[in-house]
């Protein structure tokens, strides 16, 4: 005599040992404090220890123009292996480029892209930083508008000097003739400073 026996089987989408909860709403809640709660942290964290900015205006002037994106919409980029520049958007996301076609294109951008009034002011205020450590000089706050301020060395007034279309500028007095040069540092030398020696 044969003997059959059926079986039942459970369904696929049976889980053994698996309970089922349904808490969606409860997950999304979660899901949105915990992004709340991430961005007062970061807000916090920037206004304790503000991040440097590592791209100046100049820079992402010269990706947009690259890319052909708005300026503002550029967060930061990378070089990854030596090899790939990575453009990342302030709103997420990032494009990828080869590393020697980008530095060609930012060279030909540079070329032609014209320096703005902040620009120009920061690399001039470089300069004449970097000329002031060199002869021991200090200056007073910087007429922005027009580019001068005056030099003093040990609390005593040095001379005046600026940059205009025309270049570097320095003279001794409030009133006088200008005397013209190619540098910060040139101009110092006309208002008759030497260099500090190093004791």
């Amino acid at each position: 005599m044969t003997q059959s026996v059926y079986t039942q089987q459970a369904p696929s989408s049976f889980k053994l040992n698996q309970t089922i909860i349904a808490d969606t709403p409860f997950k999304d809640e979660q899901a949105i404090a915990q992004a709340e709660l991430d961005t007062h942290l970061e807000t916090q964290a920037e206004a304790v220890a503000p991040t440097k900015d590592p791209l100046t205006s100049r820079d992402r002037r010269i990706i947009s123009e690259i890319i052909q994106v708005e300026p503002e919409s550029v967060r930061t980029i990378w070089i990854e292996g030596g090899i790939t520049v990575w453009v990342q958007f302030v709103e997420g996301g990032r494009l990828p480029f080869d590393r020697d076609w980008f530095a060609k294109r930012v060279a030909e951008v540079k070329a032609t892209l014209p320096e703005t009034p902040l620009e120009r002011n920061e690399r001039l205020s470089d300069e004449l930083e970097e000329a002031c450590v060199k002869f021991n000089l200090w200056h007073p706050q910087i007429d922005w508008l027009s580019f001068s301020t005056k030099l003093y060395r040990n609390n005593q007034l040095v001379g005046y000097i600026g940059c205009n279309l025309e270049g570097w500028y320095s003279r001794p007095r409030t009133y006088g003739m200008n005397r013209f040069a190619s540098s910060a540092e040139e101009a110092i030398t006309f208002l008759g400073v030497r260099s500090a020696v190093a004791a």
